[in-house]
């Protein structure tokens, strides 16, 4: 279930729309994801993860940028990080056709409020594909989920790293272990190669041992 959707602009973090799903839980728990989600939006910049989950206890945000603005979505954890993304895909077409020349021009929050009304009606067509049955429905193709960043919100808002700082050290990980793999495999070649000529230098061993034993 979508519990909370939030649209800001990336250059300075403006919220541009929001909506929330008005539960029991929500109620409860809404200014502190809010105020989670307005602090993640400050540390978002140009270079950051363009796609990304971030755990938040029984919770998840997951958001996505585009053309300069990010979709946020917060959703219980056990929820299919494809649907959560699929819905977020849904989102910023809908936003971008409706206000995308007017983005970079407003000043004030929540200028484009009006869309909470899209909003609705999206969560409402995604409750039922919740369920497992219409999983398959999904188009796949609109991201590789399993290529997606993954990491807790409490720690980047409490390190104060910036998103392109992590998604540096991310990409530094990556590297590290494509080297360790091409290594790996040059090392796993020279011992096929090892084991090739010593077996063929027993080969010629015997070959010239039966050579000499039939001459004597």
């Amino acid at each position: 279930m979508v519990l909370l959707t939030m649209i800001s602009r990336v250059q300075d973090g403006l919220l541009l729309a929001a909506s929330m799903q008005e539960t029991e839980q929500s109620n409860r728990n809404f200014q502190e994801y809010h105020n989670q989600a307005k602090q993640l939006f400050r540390k978002l910049g140009e270079h950051s993860p363009t796609r990304c989950s971030l755990e938040a206890g029984p919770m998840t945000f997951h958001y996505l940028i585009s053309q300069g603005v990010c979709y946020l979505t917060l959703c219980e954890a056990s929820q299919p990080k494809k649907l959560a993304f699929s819905y977020l895909e849904e989102l910023q077409a809908e936003f971008w056709e409706l206000y995308g020349k007017k983005v970079p021009f407003v000043s004030r929050p929540y200028a484009f409020i009006e869309f909470d009304t899209y909003i609705q009606k999206l969560k409402k067509s995604y409750l039922d594909t919740w369920s497992k049955r219409h999983l398959n429905s999904i188009n796949l193709e609109l991201q590789d989920v399993q290529k997606i960043m993954v990491t807790n919100i409490e720690e980047v808002l409490q390190r104060g790293e910036s998103f392109p700082a992590l998604d540096s050290k991310a990409s530094n990980l990556s590297t590290l272990s494509k080297k360790y793999r091409h290594d790996a495999k040059f090392l796993n070649s020279r011992s096929a190669y090892a084991k090739a000529a010593a077996t063929s230098l027993v080969f010629v061993v015997i070959m010239l041992y039966i050579r000499f034993w039939w001459l004597i």
